[in-house]
């Protein structure tokens, strides 16, 4: 794209004038002096019965104010906490807020103790005696679905949760057995621990006055997780439940989610009658944060003799570990089958998916959410299918790429617009791949291995269906506009404030946003899935609209003039051909005094719209990469990173750019850094901090060259796509095609995520042997 500082719509983010001076307001920053302080004691053994628990002793100390079990949250008639994803047939094992009778990971939640001070809480947690009796864990997905795999629930036999298959499997089948060429590859999508900046915290209170329960923490959809709360473990009308965000500083998905401490909050206030907080460190957000990916699939691609795709055939088994959390299976089932196939004009797709329970941390929606996976099937069963037929890979993508549009995949998603091939040929031009020989050759004359990898992305970017906005005036002159929607980084106080300022013609100050606060936002799906600007950017224009549809008639009553005669601009309305106008903030104040209103109008000009649509938009775009390998050491040097993508209209190119980045250095780390490990034997996390576990650093990132093309979609009245996921879900496979095309002359055929040095090593040395 061009320089975005020239661009006039890549204006600077208003709210990081707050953040970078310190101004920020996280949970942590909240002073709430009459606080007690509360504290999770958590089960060392991945999975192990608990015989007996002793709290006598935590619970006679000075400043203790409660220590409870699942007992005590049973005696209070707590509901267990639901899995919503909308997968079926699915079995649910029940979840409450603290382990009854067993634990099943590492971390599961066991006592809740409340205290004057954090230390003390910690300090009483270390008294409460407990008798467990340890059980044999398993901790991966296929291990578990084994037949003398230890069972975690009787509920679950086998450990399966759920046996879904969509797509043609007919249709399939039938083209296997005519295909001239049929590829099979296997892949492992690498569980990732999600780390943002700012770890999980919470305060709760209650007002026993109004029998209310207020929640402030560090949530992305909290009307979903107020609707959990109360219908499924408090029981009460959700008006009795309030929740609200400051900043958040980074979630990616894994804080959309309901978790028992949010549970053990409301409930130790509201029995306490005193504000609790609580604040996870690090090493707690590693054993109960939700985790993400964690799939392992087996793809088969058939092919004419030509190199046409006829079908692609999937078969994954999600590991979800030990319980279900609240769309945990929606990644795997639901938005991996929208994008299997990713930009490919496939004619027959078959998916087969299995859910696993384990001894692990669960897993739930992580940046992309199902995304990522599949698009990391396809991408390198095509890889594998261009090595097996001679063929470039560049040029076999170009072949069988969707050429014409509106276009129905084979999985169902209507695809409305785009430019795939030019998007293919653009990156290949700017990643001079007709002349990587070259440069392979120099590096061998180095004693470096070279590799370039070229790889497609398509996202299915929705998210939940529907979203709410209003829009408020303000007795200041200033606008509110309270979207459903929810930042927590990426920059909504400034983009939203532009949709506004050009629909209504004021300046991006004249607005105030709200956001992530059930007292002040109506309804909202919250965070996730790239659905900000296309769900809750449309519901904004939508309810401007309703407003100034509103203001139009209270001008042409006040001027005396028929509505027709009304034009509207830049913040005022003017009776064509004259001088009579009105401003739209002095129209506002006329709003409010029933007297100025023409008969059957309701005063004031605000107006809340709920966007009812599940529309989804594509996301699209090509990826070069290219690395340079150290055999001595397997150390991989990601040399150049291109992409040329397609998020359709862009509110703001300059945030945009900062969303492909991020999500680019999350799927690179994702391909050679991080991986979630735990020990086999005994189900403890051997990654559990961040001296075990990589994440990727400045230094391991190249400068990215990014072109956005702007390709609008008519899903949506701003013609936007959604961008905050996209560089997750191409990054991986583009990074490992490039590190595999390296390897590949040293003999090294195969190799999963992430493309550790000491992973390439190993490779290279068996390679060596012939092994």
């Amino acid at each position: 794209m061009a320089d975005a500082s020239r661009d006039a719509r890549s204006m600077r983010r208003l709210e990081d004038a707050r953040f970078l001076t310190g101004h920020g307001r996280y949970v942590e920053d909240i002073a709430e002096p009459a606080a007690l302080h509360g504290h999770v004691l958590r089960s060392p053994h991945a999975h192990a019965l608990i015989r007996s628990i002793d709290v006598s002793a935590a619970a006679s100390m000075p400043g203790v104010h409660l220590v409870a079990t699942a007992a005590d949250l049973a005696a209070d008639g707590l509901g267990h906490m639901p899995c919503l994803a909308a997968v079926k047939p699915m079995i649910v094992p029940p979840r409450p807020a603290l382990a009854t009778g067993r634990v099943r990971h590492v971390g599961d939640p066991v006592c809740f103790v409340v205290a004057d001070s954090a230390e003390l809480a910690r300090e009483s947690a270390e008294r409460v005696e407990i008798d467990y009796q340890p059980l044999p864990s398993v901790v991966d997905g296929r291990g578990a679905l084994a037949k003398d795999a230890p069972l975690l629930w009787d509920e679950a036999p086998g450990n399966l949760v759920y046996h879904v298959q969509r797509g043609d499997h007919v249709a399939v089948s039938e083209a296997m057995k005519k295909a001239a060429h049929v590829v099979e590859v296997g892949v492992t999508n690498n569980r990732v621990i999600v780390v943002p900046l700012e770890p999980r915290a919470g305060i709760a209170r209650y007002d026993a006055a109004t029998d209310t329960m207020d929640l402030e923490l560090t949530g992305q959809g909290l009307h979903g997780i107020r609707r959990q709360l109360a219908e499924f473990v408090f029981k009460v009308a959700p008006e009795r439940i309030q929740l609200h965000a400051p900043d958040v500083g980074g979630g990616f998905g894994m804080k959309n989610f309901l978790y028992p401490e949010w549970i053990l909050l409301l409930w130790a206030a509201r029995r306490l009658r005193r504000p609790v907080r609580w604040l996870a460190d690090r090493a707690e957000d590693f054993v109960m944060g939700a985790q993400g990916r964690d799939i392992e699939a087996t793809a088969r691609l058939a092919l004419d003799e030509t190199g046409r795709i006829l079908a692609l055939d999937v078969a994954m088994v999600a590991n979800l570990g030990a319980y279900l959390s609240g769309n945990g299976p929606g990644a795997s089932v639901v938005a991996a089958s929208t994008a299997q196939g990713g930009l490919y004009d496939i004619p027959a797709i078959a998916v087969d998916v299995r859910g696993a329970l384990t001894n692990t941390t669960p897993v739930d929606a992580y940046r992309g959410a199902g995304k990522p996976e599949a698009n990391y099937i396809v991408e390198r069963a095509i890889e594998a299918a261009a090595r097996a037929l001679g063929r470039a890979p560049a040029d076999l993508r170009r072949q069988n790429l969707i050429a014409s549009f509106p276009h129905r995949t084979a999985m169902g998603m209507a695809i409305d617009s785009g430019d795939f091939v030019a998007s293919l040929d653009v990156a290949v031009g700017r990643g001079h791949v007709r002349d990587f020989e070259s440069r392979r050759a120099e590096a061998r004359t180095r004693g470096r291995l070279r590799g370039q990898g070229v790889a497609c992305f398509l996202e299915t970017s929705r998210g939940a269906p529907n979203e709410g906005a209003e829009v408020r005036f303000d007795p200041d002159g200033r606008v509110t506009i309270a979207v459903g929607t929810e930042s927590n980084g990426q920059g909504h106080e400034t983009s939203f404030a532009q949709i506004a300022s050009q629909h209504l013609g004021l300046p991006v100050e004249a607005f105030r946003y709200v956001q992530a606060d059930t007292r002040a936002v109506r309804t909202g799906a919250g965070h996730g899935g790239a659905r900000s600007m296309h769900m809750g950017g449309a519901a904004l224009v939508k309810a401007m609209d309703a407003a100034l549809a509103k203001a139009r008639r209270l001008a042409a009553h006040l001027l005396q003039a028929g509505e027709a005669e009304i034009d509207y601009a830049r913040g005022r309305f003017t009776v064509r051909g004259s001088d009579r106008g009105i401003d739209l903030a002095t129209l506002a104040t006329s709003a409010s005094d029933p007297a100025n209103l023409p008969d059957g109008m309701s005063p004031g000009l605000g107006a809340h719209v709920l966007n009812v649509t599940d529309v989804f938009t594509f996301p699209n775009g090509c990826h070069v990469a290219e690395v340079e390998i150290d055999p001595e050491t397997g150390a991989v040097d990601l040399l150049s990173y291109i992409a040329v993508d397609d998020y359709g209209r862009l509110i703001n190119p300059m945030l945009t750019e900062g969303q492909v980045q991020g999500g680019l250095a999350q799927g690179i780390g994702q391909a050679l850094l991080e991986h979630t490990v735990y020990d086999p034997a005994s189900g403890q996390l051997l990654t559990g901090s961040l001296m075990d576990y990589a994440l990727p650093r400045a230094t391991d990132l190249p400068f990215f060259d990014i072109e956005l093309v702007e390709r609008p979609t008519g899903a949506n009245p701003l013609g936007v796509k959604g961008s905050g996921q996209a560089g997750c879900i191409g990054a991986p496979q583009t990074v490992m095609a490039a590190v595999l095309d390296a390897l590949r002359p040293a003999g090294v055929e195969r190799l999963e995520m992430p493309a550790t040095p000491s992973r390439v090593w190993q490779a290279l040395q068996r390679a060596r042997v012939g092994g």
